[in-house]
């Protein structure tokens, strides 16, 4: 019987929660201690990372996240939330149905930014010069995955997105308190720099790049750099939803019903 229920028990195991009747602890810290004392984007950290931020770093990681809760109702994220709320969904399968949009091309950019990052902060610790790093590694990502360098470019905001200047500044503020090393936004600039260049106009570091500069000071592995764009971008998608309910209607499609796609395929004779 003993093993029997070592087995049941042993199935799942995990170093991040322990419970019992009358008892929850998260990473060691019972909950109690918890609630009231530590913020949210403290518990984000507690729970992904294993430990408590300090005060710093957390305020860091949660300008991050308020950086990126929205981007109005043509973001796809967003207008499938909404969609979903006028097909007769709740908040829980508004939201569900928008966090499945963000995947490689909408809410990937960030955990891609983090890996060229990486890639260029790795050559330069290995002796390269920090522009001849980034050009060399632009040239690989583009012939490894696609011409479009993730972290730069913006269809709406030209010539510069104004949440990446604000990000960086407080990435720079950070590292002259010792908080983060800075590199991350030096490699974020000299990206920059580099694309700039190579176009002959202004590539404006998006969202996505920023949030990477500082999920990557911080210390945030690529993929959580998506998940954390997922927890962010969802407050928006929650608040959309929400206002899609207030506001009614049915069965709303991309456009208004006035409005017909192009047709090119056969017509009867």
């Amino acid at each position: 019987m003993s093993n029997l229920r070592s087995d049941v028990s042993d199935w799942w195991t995990t170093e991040i929660i322990d419970m019992v009747p009358g008892q929850i602890r998260f990473r060691g810290h019972p909950i109690q201690d918890l609630i009231g004392n530590v913020t949210f984007p403290q518990m984000i950290w507690l729970m992904t990372r294993g430990a408590l931020p300090t005060d710093a770093q957390s305020k860091l990681l949660e300008c991050a996240l308020v950086a990126a809760v929205d981007h109005g109702p043509q973001a796809p994220s967003i207008a499938t939330a909404r969609m979903a709320v006028t097909c007769g969904l709740g908040l829980n399968g508004a939201m569900a149905s928008a966090v499945n949009m963000l995947d490689d091309v909408h809410g990937g950019a960030g955990e891609q930014a983090v890996e060229l990052y990486s890639w260029i902060d790795d050559a330069v610790q290995g002796g390269q010069d920090l522009a001849a790093a980034t050009a060399e590694m632009i040239d690989l990502w583009q012939s490894k995955h696609t011409k479009f360098v993730p972290g730069f470019g913006h269809r709406f905001h030209k010539p510069e997105d104004p949440r990446a200047p604000r990000l960086l500044g407080l990435v720079d503020e950070a590292a002259k308190n010792g908080v983060v090393s800075g590199r991350f936004a030096e490699i974020g600039r000299s990206l920059q720099t580099t694309l700039n260049s190579r176009k002959g106009k202004a590539v404006p570091m998006n969202i996505d790049g920023a949030t990477a500069v500082i999920y990557a000071e911080l210390g945030f592995a690529g993929p959580l750099a998506r998940g954390l764009f997922c927890l962010s971008r969802s407050v928006g998608v929650i608040a959309h939803a929400w206002e899609q309910m207030e506001q009614g209607g049915r069965n709303k499609g991309p456009t208004p019903p006035a409005y017909r796609w192009s047709y090119k395929g056969p017509n009867p004779i």
